[in-house]
C-alpha cells in the first residue's frame, strides 16, 4: 500500500516546541485520515531544529464509496425539526428525501446519502492547506506580507504519496504562496543544497547524507554518549540532566561533542551555582571528580557544525561567556555572604506573598508560630524549629535566588552553614519546600519536617479561607502538590498529628475572617483524603478501603487512616472478612427495606426475652463479646486484632441467616430480629464503615 512523507521545512523551531508539534502533526494529519475514510497501518514523527516530518505507511489508494441511510423526523414533523434533518443529510429540499412507513409510529423521512469514492491524493491535497492554516502553535508569527501564521517562517513543503515500486506523485496544495513539492534541503552550513526526495526512505538517507540526523532520539543518544567518552577520557563523569539533553537535541541537527574548561578557582561557588550558570546561559553540561563527588573546572558543550579547527573558536568563545557568567555568579556568591540571612528578614515584608493573605514577612510570622506548635509533635526542638521557619525565606532575596530562582532553598541552606547556624536550622530552610514531586525525598530532620509541615498547612488554610481552591485541571497555587507533600512527610516519617487541629490552628493565624472555620476544616480533609486515595491507590490500596475508613472519626490521623486501610485490605481479603462482609450487606438491606417501608430508622437494642432461637442468643452474645473487643483493640490501635474480633462473628452471623426468619409474623419478634440486625452494622462499624466497601 502507499505511503505518505510530508516535511515542514522553516527557520530554527524553538526545541521546546517541536516534539509536541511533531506529534501534533501526527495526530491532526493521521485523524483527517482515518475521517476521509483512509484508515493507515502505522504513523510516525520526527522533528529537528528546522523540519517537522511525518511519514504514514499504509494508506489506501482512494476511499471506498459509501451509502447511507438517514432516519428523519416524522411527516408533519416542526419546520425547525425538517430543517435540521435537511442540513445534516446535505439535502436543499426535503423532496429529495423518500417517505418509509412504520406500523408503529407512522410515516418517516429517510434521507439516502451516497459518497463516491475519491483518491487519497485528492483528499489529502484538500485538507491540509485548513491543518497547516490552524496548527496549534503556541505562539507563531506573520512574515513578510504573508497572512498566514507558522512559528518561523516556512520555506518549503515536502509531500509525496504512492507504493515503494512506483514513482511516488505529489501531493498537490498550496499553503500561503508556498506550492508543494518533494525538494528539500541539508544541513544549514554543512550541506545547505536543495535535493529531491521520493519516498521516507530516500528521504532520511537524503538528510543523513546531507549531515541532518532526523530523528530526536538518535541525536539525544549521540549527545550523551560522546560527552560520557569525553568525560571518561578526563577521568571526569558527566553530570547527566535529561532536560537539558532534550533541548540541546533541538538545537542541533547534526551535533558535535566538544569540551572547555574554566578557572578552578571559581569551583569556590557552590556546584549548583556553576551547574545552573552553565546550564542557563551556555546550554553546556558539567563534569564532575568522581573521587570527591564535587564539580571539575571542565565542561562539555554541543555544536552544529564541524569546524575546520577541530572545535577550537568554539570552545573558546563558550569559555569567554562562561567565564563572565561565573564571574556574576562569584559577585553574587560573596555579596550575599557579606551579610546574614536575619538581614533579610525586614526585606521580605516588602514582598507580597498575595494581595488577601499579606507579604511573605506575614507568612514567615504563621510559619515560625505553626513550627513552633509542631516541634513537640514531631520530636524537634522548638528554639530550632522557629528559627528554621524563620529563615526559610530569607534567601529570595539575595542576589543568587533573585537571578536563579531555581535554587530558593539551597541557597539559604548555604549561606545558613557559612554563617554558623544550626545543622539543623540550615537543613529546615533547605528541606522545607519538599517533597515538590512525586520522585523527591521527603525531609528527615524533626527540624526540617516541622517547618515543612508548617509551611505546607499555611499554604493550604491560607487558600481554602480565601476559597482559592483548586478547580478541575487548574491548580496555580500548587495546593495538590502540598497536600501531597503533608500526606508523605507524615506516612513516611510515621508521625502522629491530628491535621484537623493543625488546619484550624493554621486557619486562625490568617488575618482572613473565616465564617466557618469548622465547614472549612472539613472540606480541606476531604480534599486531603482524596489525595490520599490517590497516593495509595499508587502502592495498591483499595479506594473503598480509604472510604470505609474515613468515614469514621479520627480520618485526620493519617498514620492511623493507612493501618486501619492495611488492616481491613487483609481482613477483607480473607474467607472470614469476605463472608463476614456478605453477612453485613445481607442484614443492611433488610434493614434498608424495612426502614424505608417504615419511614423510621431501626433503633434500640435487642431485648433479651425476646431471643427464642439459639441461633438469635449465639449471634447476640457474639455481637457482644466482638464489639467489645473490637473497641478495645482500637483503643490500643491493633487494627489486626479488631478485625480478628469480627472475625468471631462470621459463623454466628451465617448460621442466623440460615436458621432464623427475620420477617417473623409476630411484630414484637420482628422488630427484635431487625434490631439485631441493626447490631451488626454497629457492631462493624467500630472498625470500619462496611457499607464503603465494595463486593
Amino acid at each position: 500500500m502507499p505511503d505518505l512523507l510530508l516535511e515542514l521545512f522553516s527557520e530554527e523551531i524553538p526545541a521546546r516546541m517541536q516534539r509536541k508539534a511533531a506529534e501534533d502533526l501526527k495526530s491532526l494529519v493521521t485523524n483527517a485520515l482515518v475521517e476521509a475514510g483512509l484508515p493507515y497501518e502505522g504513523a510516525k514523527a520526527f522533528s529537528t531544529p528546522r523540519r517537522l516530518a511525518l511519514h504514514v505507511a499504509g494508506v489506501p489508494v482512494g476511499s471506498k464509496a459509501t451509502r447511507e441511510e438517514r432516519k428523519g423526523p416524522r411527516v408533519g414533523a416542526p419546520e425547525k425539526a425538517l430543517e435540521g434533518f435537511l442540513r445534516g443529510a446535505g439535502l436543499s429540499s426535503i423532496d429529495q428525501a423518500s417517505i418509509h412507513n412504520d406500523p408503529k409510529k407512522g410515516d418517516f423521512y429517510v434521507a439516502v446519502i451516497e459518497k463516491p469514492g475519491r483518491t487519497a491524493l485528492d483528499i489529502i491535497g484538500e485538507f491540509m492547506p485548513g491543518l497547516l492554516r490552524n496548527f496549534p502553535w503556541p505562539k507563531s508569527m506573520r512574515w513578510g506580507t504573508r497572512s498566514t501564521r507558522w512559528v518561523r517562517p516556512l520555506h518549503s513543503i515536502v509531500a509525496t504519496f504512492g507504493p515503494e515500486t512506483e514513482e511516488p506523485d505529489v501531493v498537490r496544495f498550496e499553503f500561503d504562496g508556498i506550492r508543494s513539492g518533494q525538494t528539500t534541503r541539508g544541513h544549514r552550513f554543512l550541506a545547505d543544497k536543495p535535493f529531491d526526495v521520493r519516498r521516507f526512505d530516500d528521504y532520511a538517507t537524503g538528510l543523513d547524507k546531507h549531515k541532518v540526523v532526523l530523528e530526536a532520539d538518535r541525536r539525544k543518544e549521540i549527545i550523551l554518549n560522546d560527552a560520557k567518552d569525553r568525560a571518561l577520557a578526563l577521568g571526569l563523569d558527566l553530570v547527566e540532566d535529561p532536560g537539558l539533553l532534550e533541548e540541546v537535541a533541538g538545537l542541533v541537527e547534526w551535533p558535535v561533542v566538544l569540551t572547555g574548561s574554566f578557572d578552578d578557582a571559581f569551583l569556590e561557588i557552590p556546584d549548583e551555582c556553576i551547574q545552573l550558570t552553565i546550564k542557563v546561559n551556555q546550554k553546556c553540561f558539567v563534569m564532575k571528580d568522581p573521587g570527591t563527588g564535587r564539580l571539575a573546572n571542565q565542561f562539555v558543550l554541543v555544536s552544529n557544525i564541524v569546524a575546520e579547527d577541530g572545535g577550537k573558536l568554539i570552545v573558546a568563545g563558550n569559555e569567554k561567556v562562561i567565564r563572565a557568567r561565573l564571574s556574576d555568579a562569584r559577585f553574587f556568591w560573596e555579596t550575599d555572604l557579606k551579610s546574614k540571612l536575619s538581614d533579610n528578614l525586614p526585606k521580605l515584608g516588602e514582598v507580597k506573598f498575595h494581595e488577601k493573605l499579606g507579604s511573605v514577612g506575614d507568612r514567615v510570622n504563621r510559619l515560625m508560630i505553626l513550627s513552633s506548635q509542631l516541634a513537640p509533635i514531631v520530636g524537634a526542638d522548638d528554639a530550632k524549629a522557629r528559627r528554621g521557619a524563620e529563615l526559610a525565606k530569607a534567601d529570595l532575596v539575595s542576589q543568587m535566588v533573585f537571578e536563579f530562582p531555581e535554587l530558593q532553598g539551597l541557597m539559604g541552606r548555604y549561606y545558613a552553614e557559612a554563617q554558623g547556624e544550626d545543622a539543623s536550622v540550615a537543613a529546615a530552610i533547605e528541606e522545607h519546600y519538599k517533597p515538590q514531586g512525586p520522585s523527591d525525598t521527603v525531609p528527615t530532620d524533626p527540624v526540617a519536617i516541622a517547618v515543612a509541615l508548617a509551611e505546607k498547612l499555611d499554604l493550604l488554610a491560607g487558600f481554602w479561607a480565601i476559597d482559592e481552591k483548586p478547580t478541575g485541571s487548574k491548580d496555580p497555587y500548587a495546593l495538590r502538590r502540598a497536600a501531597l507533600g503533608v500526606i508523605r512527610i507524615v506516612l513516611e516519617n510515621g508521625i502522629r498529628v491530628r491535621l484537623g487541629e493543625a488546619i484550624l490552628s493554621a486557619a486562625g493565624l490568617n488575618s482572613v475572617p473565616i465564617s466557618d472555620p469548622d465547614g472549612m476544616t472539613e472540606d480541606l480533609l476531604a480534599f486531603l483524603g482524596d489525595r490520599l486515595k490517590v497516593h495509595l491507590k499508587d502502592e495498591g490500596a483499595r479506594h473503598d478501603l480509604i472510604d470505609a475508613v474515613f468515614a469514621l472519626e479520627g480520618r485526620d490521623d493519617l498514620l492511623m487512616v493507612v493501618k486501619r486501610v492495611d488492616a481491613l485490605g487483609k481482613f477483607i481479603s480473607s474467607d472470614d472478612g469476605t463472608n463476614l462482609l456478605a453477612g453485613y450487606k445481607r442484614a443492611v438491606n433488610i434493614l434498608r427495606a424495612e426502614e424505608k417501608k417504615d419511614g423510621t430508622p431501626v433503633t434500640g437494642k435487642p431485648h433479651a426475652d425476646h431471643l427464642q432461637e439459639q441461633a438469635e442468643i449465639d449471634l447476640a452474645a457474639a455481637i457482644d463479646t466482638a464489639r467489645a473487643d473490637a473497641a478495645k483493640a482500637v483503643a490500643h490501635e491493633d487494627f489486626e486484632g479488631a478485625m480478628e474480633a469480627l472475625s468471631r462473628l462470621r459463623a454466628p452471623v451465617d448460621r442466623f441467616f440460615e436458621d432464623i426468619l427475620v420477617n417473623a409474623e409476630d411484630q414484637v419478634l420482628r422488630t427484635n430480629r431487625l434490631q439485631l440486625l441493626a447490631e451488626i452494622r454497629d457492631a462493624t462499624h467500630v472498625v470500619a464503615d462496611f457499607s464503603k466497601v465494595a463486593g
